[in-house]
């Protein structure tokens, strides 16, 4: 798999897979940037496209392979999280999205886009019906939650693929996933449940605050389709990509240092971009 590392000098264009990520920008949209540069570390180029352009017909969903819904507050989130941008999405885009689903292609949403892809019912997709099945409610607690967060893999599939956690920032007042009983148990049944918010020693948060900071059903943090091709997650892996992101990271690496552990350049987040582009490699 080639890969981008600072190593590289990490300049674009060296090392690229052909394929390429459209990462949709809009007004309130704030995370593009992180996102790309995730993407690019892990060897796959992208373009940031505003939803207008889209819209205008300058540029066209079909000439990507990945579609990503960064974080932010997509148009304030006035009539809730995610909402006016997903009826914008339905609204104008709705065939071209359904084509881009029906093909090899992945589509990754992240808190807000997570939000949007509840809200366009991209998640869970049952047997490929996107209504929408969940909700993500505001925070058991009332308030934004800013903190870092341990989650743990539930289901092997090409996102989780060699991940035993990650330690990820989240930064949303709306994540506290919630569904009927019925809908819950055709996600455990169908092993869409791809992460889940956990402690540091990886047991069961168990609704516990600050470990599970939304209260969020189950403790789940993320999903997929009933595809596989399609994930949602609150917490956001772009953000902390660097070892020296994670907030104490002079704890860890002085513990490495004496144990005599070689130090990472890159936090484990980047797992996930890197099963990203392995997947299309």
């Amino acid at each position: 798999m080639a890969v981008i590392s600072p190593a590289d000098g990490g300049k674009p264009g060296h090392g690229l897979i052909p394929e390429k990520a459209l990462i949709m920008s809009g007004y309130g949209i704030n995370s593009e940037m992180e996102t790309r540069e995730a993407l690019l570390r892990a060897g796959m180029d992208s373009d940031i496209v505003h939803i207008n352009d889209l819209i205008a017909g300058r540029q066209r969903i079909s000439d990507y392979r990945l579609l990503v819904f960064p974080g932010g507050f997509s148009y304030g989130d006035d009539t809730g999280a995610g909402n006016a941008y997903a009826n914008r999405l339905r609204n104008n885009l709705q065939d071209d999205l359904l084509e881009f689903l029906d093909g090899d292609n992945l589509v990754f949403g992240i808190c807000n886009g997570f939000q949007i892809l509840a809200n366009l019912g991209l998640v869970p997709a049952f047997d490929k019906k996107y209504s929408r099945d969940i909700a993500l409610m505001p925070n058991r607690g009332g308030r934004l939650e800013c903190r870092f967060v341990t989650i743990r893999p539930v289901a092997e599939n090409i996102w989780t693929h060699g991940i035993a956690k990650l330690w990820c920032p989240v930064s949303h007042g709306e994540g506290n996933l919630s569904c009927s009983p019925e809908t819950l148990q055709r996600l455990k049944k169908n092993r869409q449940i791809a992460f889940t918010y956990c402690r540091d020693d990886l047991t069961p948060a168990g609704g516990e605050y600050p470990f599970n900071p939304n209260g969020s059903i189950e403790d789940i943090a993320g999903i997929t389709s009933a595809d596989g091709k399609v994930l949602g997650m609150m917490p956001h892996p772009e953000r902390a990509i660097e070892f020296v992101n994670l907030y104490n990271w002079p704890l860890i690496k002085e513990q490495m240092r004496r144990s005599g552990e070689r130090i990472p350049e890159e936090s484990l987040n980047m797992t996930i971009f890197r099963n990203i582009v392995e997947y299309f490699a």
